[in-house]
């Protein structure tokens, strides 16, 4: 039997997917109700019933996202052979993605709630922790290959780190602002360029 006040065929990551595609494009505070129900096709009360709340959904789309849109800059972090070409991986791949035509630019983590108000700062913190998660992703990479080799132990890895998830703000930003692939990809190979140095300052 389906949940009360939820349509029949609910299809929860469909609804997801498509909740997602909103915020991303809008952003937490300036998507409303209106907009969600349209683009997942379901009622005011059928949302409320299958996700709670709009800052629920928000928070599940978040995880959504990440678990779809990051999964291939996750792999990349686990399955390159050392930390530069990993973290030059994540970076030239979000050269790509950030801009492609069929999703909103730039990214979500970075860009659904940058600021906030009193009503809406759980919703930024929360993005706040994802955002800071690809730092400490960066951090343990890099800090793995000190341990296998590949970088010299003297590096800041929590330096680096900061500084790579900085550029990749700042391309999230530029996306949303227009740029296209071949300026994200130049910002993403300057960055990458700079690993001597960040590595050489540390040491």
């Amino acid at each position: 039997m389906a949940t009360r006040g939820r349509p029949r065929g609910f299809d929860r990551d469909d609804a997801l997917r498509r909740a997602m595609e909103v915020f991303w494009e809008y952003g937490f505070e300036a998507t409303s109700m209106s907009h969600l129900t349209a683009a997942m096709g379901i009622s005011s009360p059928s949302l409320y019933a299958a996700f709670g709340s709009k800052e629920q959904l928000f928070r599940e789309a978040v995880a959504y996202y990440n678990d779809h849109m990051g999964a291939m800059a996750a792999a990349e972090l686990r399955d390159r052979p050392t930390a530069r070409d990993a973290i030059s991986a994540v970076l030239r791949h979000h050269a790509v993605v950030f801009c492609d035509p069929d999703n909103p630019s730039g990214c979500m983590i970075v860009l659904a709630a940058t600021t906030s108000g009193e009503d809406t700062r759980s919703v930024h913190e929360y993005l706040a922790e994802w955002r800071m998660a690809l730092e400490n992703d960066f951090r343990d990479r890099i800090e793995r290959g000190i341990a296998e080799g590949d970088v010299p132990a003297g590096a800041d890895a929590a330096a680096m780190a900061a500084f790579y998830n900085t550029v990749n703000h700042g391309m999230a930003i530029q996306a949303r602002d227009g740029a296209d692939r071949t300026k994200l990809s130049s910002i993403a190979e300057g960055a990458i360029a700079a690993w001597d140095g960040l590595v050489g300052q540390a040491a």
